[in-house]
């Protein structure tokens, strides 16, 4: 019998996880900041209201209460309230004509499967729906953490593989993996299939693709990766088996598709809430661009444009480190689909959390790293520095409404 111990998956994990406690208490750093401010921003609207006995309570190094509630209101909040909207209520049986924004039938643009596996969570784990919807998805972020490091150990060895977690743990877009975002759950399904691809474990990619696409509109990148590997596999070593992938990947968006149109009563309507609430069309990176120069010529104006041209500038940069590492054809595949999803809208363009679901560019970064600087640790330590800083910088922005996610 195997000593799960001496697994390459255990070896991992035991790297992996004080450095995702870490990050995480980064993140919670960003979220306590925010929850301080909004507590005395309470307190300070309080004494406005009621004659206070004593002066001294006037200052806000006095504020008392809890922060949990707070802390909470950030870590579910942007998408974050559409998803628990749907944990609460389900989806809309009807779709008005119109539909903004602004009434809660416009959750039906959110996929599926992470609010019907956070509803699920809720039902074993105690202190409310908020709580353990955080901690199934802070759970899943460190699995899927754990299965990018293996998918680099697999490709390049044990030390790339380590380096790998790192930074996935630590990349500034990694806050989704503590806020009520469903990246989590899309990252552990997609390393998952892209292992198997790797293995030729085709029936079990496909399952995992699947359900990829049930969890966010970029699942389809993971469709895309075994159409690529099924086609080398078919055209190299004539292996049909590979079809099973490429038949059950897009699944669990066609799937999604077909209920919510019954459940509706309207074929298509997720389409529509896209186009309508939330104004999606296509600018084939037009808008990234704009954001970008408008960063430069206009600078500190805008947090929504600086953190765009950031994503830009990090987005080239890993391009080039991963063009050294020559990753699998069917690797790139996902990467480069995940970019152009991300660049392709006209409306929220790129971002951390979007580039940071690219999570291969991470391990070519790994490689970049281990190859060319054999770890100086002095250009380490300052990535390691700057990533923490933009955890905890992007979770107060977020925080306090102060930029789009």
């Amino acid at each position: 019998m195997t000593d799960i111990r001496n697994t390459a998956g255990w070896r991992m994990a035991w790297h992996a996880f004080p450095v995702y406690v870490l990050s995480r208490l980064c993140v919670l750093a960003g979220a306590a900041v925010v929850a301080a401010e909004l507590r005395v921003d309470a307190n300070l609207a309080d004494e406005r209201l009621l004659p206070l006995a004593d002066p001294h309570l006037s200052d806000p190094a006095t504020a008392t209460g809890s922060a949990v509630r707070p802390m909470l209101d950030v870590l579910t909040s942007w998408d974050g309230l559409w998803y628990m909207d749907i944990v609460r209520h389900g989806y809309p049986t009807s779709v008005p004509p119109n539909v903004t924004y602004h009434v809660d039938e416009a959750r039906a643009a959110f996929f599926p499967l992470f609010p019907l596996l956070g509803r699920g969570f809720d039902t074993v784990f105690p202190g409310g729906d908020s709580m353990a919807v955080l901690v199934m998805n802070t759970i899943f972020g460190f699995v899927a953490v754990v299965l990018i490091g293996l998918l680099g150990q697999r490709l390049y060895g044990e030390r790339v593989g380590r380096t790998s977690t790192t930074l996935a743990a630590m990349f500034p877009g990694s806050f989704v993996l503590t806020f009520a975002y469903s990246e989590s759950l899309m990252l552990m399904l997609a390393a998952a299939a892209l292992l198997c691809l790797l293995e030729q474990r085709w029936l079990l990619a496909g399952v995992f693709a699947g359900l990829a696409t049930a969890t966010r509109p970029n699942g389809v990148a993971v469709a895309v990766a075994c159409l690529v590997a099924a086609v080398i596999a078919v055209r190299d070593r004539r292996d049909w088996r590979s079809v099973s992938a490429v038949l059950l990947a897009p699944i669990g968006f066609i799937v999604f598709q077909i209920w919510l149109g019954q459940h509706t009563g309207e074929s298509g309507v997720w389409f529509r809430v896209q186009r309508e609430a939330w104004g999606e069309g296509a600018s084939f990176g037009w808008t990234a661009l704009k954001n970008t120069a408008e960063a430069v010529t206009q600078p500190l104006t805008s947090p929504t444009d600086t953190i765009t041209a950031i994503s830009v500038v990090a987005t080239i940069i890993l391009i080039w480190m991963t063009s050294k590492a020559r990753l699998p054809v069917f690797v790139n595949a996902y990467s480069w689909t995940v970019l152009a999803l991300m660049l392709v809208p006209a409306t929220v363009t790129a971002r951390p959390r979007f580039l940071f679901t690219a999570f291969p560019l991470l391990i070519g970064a790994a490689v970049w790293f281990e190859r060319r600087h054999r770890f100086d640790e002095r250009s380490w330590a300052m990535t390691m520095g700057a990533c923490g800083a933009g955890l905890a910088a992007l979770t107060g922005l977020y925080g306090v409404f102060g930029a789009i996610p």
